[in-house]
């Protein structure tokens, strides 16, 4: 009994200790997320390098760029009093969303996590701490992420957490590795601007103007809710890209379509 016992801690223990040397055999270059900006509705794009690395470990930053679908996201650092503003617009508007959350939000905002689950929304990992994910060893990597897990399961009672966003865009080929090991997608975006400095806000113009002229389709746009200008021009945007045959899906309705399309039978001639 001893022996077997035996066994299986060294099973565990070499099986650790392997995932962590495979971790470290990928670059950990950091990169910076980026793209060229969509224009007349044409899709963004981040370049083949950028792509290829990307889909070597399942990432994306774009839907089917054929149907005029849009994946609106949120990245949710802190609260700055205009998230259940823009939960209302999309309780009214019947519109999902993603909305990547902190260790200091789930911990400030338990109420509004509780909220964005009930309304059907998906809550996805931005980090305990919001580090540069490509400067901490392996064994804080995978606490940054899991301490955020547990805290959303503490809050809702779910233990699904199956989407992440890199803090500040910056990942590496290693990241990327770890994050998928852990169970994790990553989920980059192909529409922004500058929208989270709180005391230099424009106006709700601004970010209107912004979400009109960079949308494409299979658009995964990325806005902060901490944004005023956000909160008071998201129900006419929505408003005026519905006008414009655009949909609103969900994060998962993208990922269940990719995965209908590696199970298709390629065509042969």
């Amino acid at each position: 009994m001893r022996r077997f016992t035996f066994f299986l801690v060294f099973l565990f223990v070499m099986s650790t200790g392997l995932a962590s040397v495979e971790a470290q055999m990928y670059p950990n270059t950091p990169i910076s997320w980026g793209f060229q900006k969509s224009k007349n509705h044409k899709p963004a794009s981040a370049g083949t390098a950028y792509e290829h690395i990307l889909a070597k470990y399942d990432a994306f930053y774009l839907g089917d760029t054929t149907k005029k679908n849009i994946y609106l996201t949120f990245d949710n650092g802190y609260e700055n009093g205009y998230t259940p503003q823009v939960l209302d617009v999309l309780k009214k508007r019947k519109v999902p969303a993603t909305f990547f959350v902190t260790g200091h939000y789930l911990k400030e905002e338990p109420k509004l996590i509780k909220r964005m689950v009930k309304e059907g929304h998906i809550v996805g990992n931005h980090s305990w701490h919001h580090p540069d994910l490509t400067q901490v060893d392996d064994a804080r990597f995978k606490e940054e992420l899991q301490k955020v897990k547990d805290e959303y399961k503490n809050i809702t009672g779910r233990d699904e957490m199956k989407y992440l966003r890199s803090p500040r865009g910056v990942f590496s080929e290693r990241t990327l590795a770890l994050s998928k090991q852990e169970g994790y997608t990553n989920v980059f975006w192909s529409l922004a601007f500058v929208d989270w400095k709180v005391n230099e806000q424009k106006g709700w113009r601004y970010s209107y103007d912004n979400m009109m002229t960079q949308i494409h389709p299979g658009a995964i746009m990325l806005l902060h809710t901490v944004s005023k200008d956000n909160a008071d021009a998201l129900d006419q945007a929505i408003v005026d890209l519905k006008k414009q045959g655009y949909t609103f899906k969900s994060i998962d309705d993208l990922m269940n379509e990719r995965k209908q399309l590696k199970k298709s039978p390629s065509k042969t001639k």
